[in-house]
């Protein structure tokens, strides 16, 4: 029969390799948001190089995750953990959404169905973003282009009514993706009908100007 002394020494084997286990996962998980974050900056500065640098790096330390923490499920599926890897999500689709890029799914990323969706719901923001930069510049169909896919997001989030202990809070990101989606069209529209605005404004001008010559 083992003692108790024994017994003693296995939990305390089994809970100083889930310490150090745990230490490294908010280490690499503190990075992994970095690289996330420095992605999403690069795909916003049109620097396509850069981003896919960010993203390869992201890549590496969300596998390296899945792969450390094989043996620790409650680890992988911590909330430090979670939060992570959906910006690795969130990452990756704003990339590929921007650059008219294939989407990739919860399977290529190599994370769970619930840090993917929470990552989909995320990028609405960055494609507001986005938005908002393009409009700087005057409408264009890029801009119908992105706000249709922000309300296609938008479309699959409110199908997905399931608990928050299933999908780690989705229900308040979908919240946040409709105020987001109805913002941004609210302010296409006023951006378009300003545009139109000023174009008929150079049109009088123009004829004006041909009137008095």
């Amino acid at each position: 029969m083992p003692s108790l002394e024994s017994i003693a020494e296995t939990i305390h084997h089994d809970f100083e390799a889930r310490t150090a286990a745990r230490d490294r996962a908010l280490s690499n998980a503190r990075q992994l948001i970095r690289a996330c974050a420095h992605a999403i900056r690069a795909v916003h500065r049109d620097d396509h190089a850069q981003a896919e640098e960010r993203l390869a790096a992201a890549r590496a330390l969300a596998d390296g995750l899945r792969t450390d923490l094989a043996a620790f499920p409650e680890l992988y599926y911590a909330g430090y953990t979670q939060d992570a890897l959906k910006e690795f999500a969130e990452a990756s689709i704003v990339h590929a959404l921007t650059n008219g890029g294939e989407l990739p799914t919860p399977e290529s990323l190599g994370i769970p169905s619930s840090a993917y969706i929470r990552g989909l719901a995320e990028a609405v923001g960055e494609l507001r973003r986005r938005v908002l930069d393009l409009l700087r510049h005057g409408y264009s169909p890029e801009i119908e282009r992105l706000l249709g896919l922000m309300d296609d997001i938008y479309a699959v989030l409110v199908t997905m009514d399931y608990p928050d202990a299933v999908t780690f809070g989705l229900r308040r990101l979908t919240d946040i993706a409709r105020s987001l989606l109805e913002r941004t069209r609210g302010d296409v529209t006023l951006g378009l009908r300003q545009q139109v605005l000023e174009d008929s404004l150079r049109q009088l001008e123009a004829r004006l100007a041909d009137a008095q010559d």
